[in-house]
């Protein structure tokens, strides 16, 4: 009889382990191996045949899958004629800033004809991000999704879409990218804007020569629920988006679940994307997808167009796809006018984390970061398309960013190389003044250039005020930090006041972003835990103002022990 128990209690712990060990195995991370092959690719847009930059010969470029916990290794091949890197944007990159990928701040460019392999895992991140090109205006052709799914047996903390339809909304030039931002630098004005948005591409069957048989169109069937991931991948433009007829779920922002609330349109700022549940129960037909743009900013020239996608009920054809362009024309959704300001304030504020979180506190390191625009002096004997003949230029804390040429901030932080950057960026401005009025003396409007960080202790509570400023003009900025995500704590108008706007904090349940939409004559703040060892780029995500300076860069110090501190750089870094 013992012996009979013992071989029962042998077999039942022998099938328990097996079981763990199964289990274990159906949840074990994976590692997802891609090749990028950068190259050059006629595209037809517009009436015109255009050569672009794209990866693997795609428009948008290919979607990544991955699960939360999933390492990802991209081989990047550069057969373009352009320095090119790829920035992941909102993936945390823990002690792995060497594949972050902004140009000059942790990598030299690849070069035409080198190559790169990209190495880094996901870890606590699940929803929706994309990745782009970060050099020059690339990014505007250069760029894809990358979906996390949660980890094996968990699930979306929300009902389980029928189907899911990443969408992209870019910005298309007739024109080469790379030439209209060489030649605003050249003269120090605006660049010329964008001729037409898309979506996954297309300008929509709005623009000349884009009929319908080139408009996106997503298929749908009567009574589903459908999970859209929307991106704004635009360099210049925040985008309102809506689907007519059709009411829309937010469920998640950046990669972070969020309360759900219903909404008919959204705003996207460059860089940020939004997860959205769609039921479809209007009557069978055609209806449109459209955005189009948010311009905060008064007097200054922006894209006014609309592009479209359809959303077509499947019926009566077993499944089939849709045949485009027949039947009656889409129905039109209601977008707000262009400088709704108060319509992309309140889809803002309403995005909240699902549940209490623990905001970081206390606070070790208070920062006032002014954000906004600025001019320099034109060079003596050149004409200079600036205001009243000056150049055009961006600063945060009136430090107007200069990027190396020569080799990376990181890779000079890290072999202690003198003479590339200064760790002295100010932690406040360095002079107070009445930030939002619309006649800030000409004395502020001259920033002073440089390659400027500001280092952090690791582990380090950070509270970061971004402040808009009136200079030159108002506007709304998009305000991106590399490596991180944080909570928005509180956003307002005007200038921020520690006392009176003490009560706008919310400590509870503040949204977790990687890009903030800082408010057109007023402020944000951020609060994030410096855990994250490298050099981290914080930059406007509208590329004519980085292109100005608008941008700085943390110094994150190695911690504690090798968890707490940046690995060693791959063998294959490119070299400048």
């Amino acid at each position: 009889m013992e012996a009979h128990t013992s071989i029962l209690a042998w077999f039942f712990c022998f099938s328990l382990i097996w079981s763990l060990l199964l289990l274990l195995v159906h949840t074990a991370a994976e590692t997802h191996y891609h090749d990028f092959e950068i190259q050059e690719t006629p595209v037809e847009r517009l009436c015109n045949t255009r050569t672009i930059i794209t990866v693997n010969g795609m428009f948008p470029g290919p979607t990544l899958e991955v699960k939360n916990g999933d390492t990802l290794v991209v081989n990047v091949v550069n057969n373009a004629r352009y320095n090119v890197t790829i920035h992941w944007h909102g993936i945390r990159q823990m002690r792995t800033a060497w594949a972050d990928g902004p140009e000059f701040v942790t990598q030299c460019p690849i070069r035409p004809g080198g190559s790169y392999t990209y190495r880094f895992t996901v870890e606590g991140q699940e929803g929706t991000l994309w990745w782009h090109a970060h050099s020059s205006w690339l990014r505007a052709t250069v760029y894809g999704a990358l979906i996390i799914y949660p980890k094996e047996h968990s699930s979306f903390p929300f009902e389980k879409p029928k189907r899911e339809f990443p969408i992209l909304l870019g910005e298309w030039w007739d024109a080469n990218p790379v030439d209209v931002v060489k030649e605003a630098s050249r003269t120090g004005a605006t660049p010329k804007i964008s001729d037409a948005f898309t979506i996954n591409g297309q300008p929509g069957d709005l623009y000349k020569c884009s009929s319908q048989q080139d408009t996106v169109v997503f298929p749908v069937a009567f009574g589903e629920t459908n999970l859209l991931r929307v991106i704004n991948a635009a360099l210049n433009h925040e985008l309102f988006f809506s689907i007519a007829g059709h009411t829309m779920t937010v469920v998640g922002a950046d990669a972070s679940y969020t309360k759900p609330f219903s909404t008919s349109v959204l705003m996207l700022a460059p860089g940020q994307t939004t997860d959205v549940l769609v039921t479809t129960n209007q009557p069978p037909g055609r209806y449109y997808l459209a955005a189009r743009a948010y311009a905060s900013a008064q007097g200054v020239p922006f894209d006014n167009t609309t592009t479209t996608a359809v959303l077509v009920y499947k019926s009566g054809c077993g499944g089939c796809a849709p045949t485009k362009g027949l039947g009656i024309p889409p129905a039109f959704p209601s977008l707000p006018e262009f400088n709704d300001t108060a319509a992309a304030t309140a889809f803002t504020g309403a995005i909240r984390s699902p549940s209490a979180v623990e905001v970081p506190e206390p606070v070790d390191v208070d920062l006032l970061f002014t954000v906004g625009l600025g001019v320099l002096d034109c060079p003596k004997g050149k004409t200079c398309g600036g205001p009243n003949g000056a150049r055009f230029a961006a600063s945060i804390n009136n430090v107007s960013f200069v990027f190396p040429d020569t080799t990376s901030i990181l890779e000079a932080h890290r072999l202690g190389a003198p003479g590339l950057f200064t760790a002295d960026f100010p932690a406040s401005p360095p002079v107070q003044f009445d930030y939002t009025a619309s006649n800030v003396s000409r004395d502020l409007w001259t920033p002073v250039k440089g390659t400027k960080v500001l280092k952090l202790e690791y582990g380090s509570t950070v509270q970061l005020v971004l402040q808009g400023t009136g200079i030159v003009t108002a506007e709304n900025h998009p305000i991106h930090i590399h490596g991180y995500d944080f909570y928005v704590v509180a956003e307002g108008f005007g200038n921020f006041d520690a006392a009176a706007d003490a009560a706008r904090f919310n400590l509870v349940d503040p949204p977790k972003r990687n890009t903030v939409a800082v408010p057109v004559n007023g402020w944000a703040m951020i609060r994030f835990v410096a855990d994250n060892p490298g050099v981290w780029l914080v930059h406007c995500h509208l590329d004519v103002h980085i292109t100005w300076g608008l941008a700085m860069a943390f110094l994150v110090e190695d911690g504690q022990g090798e968890l707490q501190s940046l690995e060693e750089p791959p063998p294959d870094l490119p070299i400048c």
